[in-house]
C-alpha cells in the first residue's frame, strides 16, 4: 500500500485513463483504482480534488461511527451522553437493526462489551468468567434499542428515550437480574459493518462526480463495478486463512473476478485476530447469543452482494453460523456468492457458490 499523499497516474490506452489514489483511513490504509474518463467523458476534477472528496467521506465516518474516535457521535453514545445522530449514524443504525432481525440477533452491534471482555474490541480484557459473560449478556441486544433513533423535542437522543421499556422488566439470558445490571443501556460497536458502509459512501461521492468504473478498497472490504484497466472483470485475492498470514495479498488460497455489475466483496476470518491463552485459541468472533468466541470449522468467509454494507455484515453472520449453516444460507439466496474455507480434519476445504469460480496461482 502507497503512502497517504500517494496519487499514481496510470495511463492504459488512449481510451483508458486510470488513477489509484490512496490514504489512511479507520486505523488502516484505503485504495481506489478509477477511470478519469467517467460516464460523460473526461472527468473534469484533478486526482487531488477527487482524493480530498474521498477522505472528506472517510472523515465524516470516523467522526460518526468511529469506537476508537473519543470525540464521536458513538462514543460519546456509548459514555451515556445525549448525543444528536447524524444521517450517517441513523443509517448504519437503521441497517444493522435490519441484519440483526435478519440474522435471528447473530449479526449485533450492540455486543459492543462481550468484544471488550474477550479483548477484542476497545478494551483489552481476556478471559471472563461465566458470571461475568452473564452479566454482560443482560446488557447485549439490539432488541433492547428501538427499531428506529427517537428524539425528544430538541431533536436530540437520550439512551433514556432508546431503552425500551420492556428490556428492564426482566433478564433474558439466565443470568443476575438486578436491576442495574438489566437496566444498563447496549453499548454499540459498527466495526462488523463500517468499513463496508464506508465502501458504499466512497463509491456514492465517485458516482456522484461521474465515475462509472472503479474499485474501492477500505481495509480489505471492497465495493467494485465496470471494468478494470484491462477491460475484464476486476481480480480479486482470497487470503489463505492460516494463522500468522497477517499481510493481505501475501499468501493467496486463489484469485476470483467480481463485475461488471455494481458488488460488494467482503471476507471474515479467525486467522488474524485470536490471541492463545493456556494452550487454547480465542478467535475474535464472539456468538453475541452466547457470550462466547466461536469455536467451529469455518476460518473464512467471503460474500459477493449487491453492495459493501450488505458484504460486510453477511460475511460477519457467517463467521458466527460456522461452514454448514453458511453454505445452506448461502445457497437459499440467489442474490449473493460466496466462498467458505473451512477445517475438515487438519487439511484446508473449500466450497463456493455456483456462480463463483477460485481461479488456482
Amino acid at each position: 500500500m502507497l503512502g497517504a499523499a500517494c496519487l499514481l497516474a496510470a495511463a492504459c490506452t488512449p481510451q483508458d485513463r486510470f488513477i489509484v489514489i490512496t490514504g489512511y483511513a479507520q486505523g488502516g490504509t484505503y485504495s481506489v483504482k478509477m477511470d478519469m474518463n467517467g460516464t460523460d467523458g473526461r472527468i473534469r476534477m484533478r486526482p487531488e480534488q477527487i482524493k480530498e472528496g474521498i477522505d472528506s467521506v472517510l472523515e465524516e465516518i470516523n467522526n460518526s461511527v468511529s469506537g476508537y474516535n473519543k470525540g464521536s457521535i458513538l462514543s460519546r453514545f456509548n459514555s451515556g451522553e445525549s448525543v444528536l445522530p447524524d444521517n450517517i449514524f441513523k443509517d448504519l443504525y437503521e441497517i444493522s437493526h435490519k441484519y440483526y432481525d435478519e440474522t435471528g440477533g447473530c449479526f449485533d452491534v450492540s455486543s459492543a462489551p462481550l468484544f471488550d471482555i474477550w479483548g477484542f474490541g476497545f478494551t483489552s480484557d481476556t478471559l471472563p468468567s461465566r458470571e461475568k459473560i452473564l452479566s454482560v449478556l443482560e446488557t447485549v441486544g439490539m432488541d433492547r434499542l428501538a427499531d428506529t433513533l427517537v428524539l425528544d423535542g430538541k431533536g436530540h437522543t437520550s439512551p433514556e428515550l432508546i431503552l425500551l421499556p420492556e428490556a428492564a422488566s426482566g433478564n433474558k439470558n439466565g443470568g443476575s437480574s438486578d436491576s442495574e445490571s438489566v437496566n444498563r443501556l447496549p453499548q454499540l460497536n459498527f466495526n462488523a459493518i463500517a468499513q463496508g458502509y464506508s465502501c458504499d459512501l466512497v463509491a456514492e461521492y465517485l458516482h456522484s462526480i461521474g465515475v462509472d468504473r472503479m474499485l474501492v478498497d477500505v481495509g480489505g472490504e471492497i465495493y467494485c463495478e465496470g471494468l478494470n484497466p484491462s477491460e475484464q472483470p476486476w481480480g480479486i485475492g482470497l487470503d489463505r486463512p492460516v494463522d500468522g498470514n497477517n499481510t493481505p495479498g501475501q499468501d493467496l488460497q486463489g484469485v476470483f473476478r467480481a463485475g461488471p455489475e455494481p458488488c460488494g466483496v467482503v471476507t471474515s476470518g479467525n486467522y488474524r485476530k485470536y490471541y492463545v491463552k493456556d494452550g487454547k485459541k480465542y478467535a475474535h468472533t464472539v456468538d453475541p447469543r452466547t457470550g462466547y468466541p466461536v469455536t467451529h470449522s469455518l476460518l473464512s468467509a467471503t460474500v459477493i452482494a449487491a453492495d459493501a454494507t450488505e458484504a460486510d455484515a453477511l460475511a460477519t453472520y457467517c463467521m458466527v453460523i460456522g461452514f454448514e449453516e453458511s453454505k445452506a444460507f448461502i445457497q437459499s439466496r440467489n442474490d449473493l456468492e460466496a466462498c467458505l474455507v473451512y477445517e475438515e480434519n487438519g487439511v484446508l476445504k473449500t466450497w463456493t457458490s455456483p456462480g463463483l469460480i477460485l481461479e488456482s496461482l
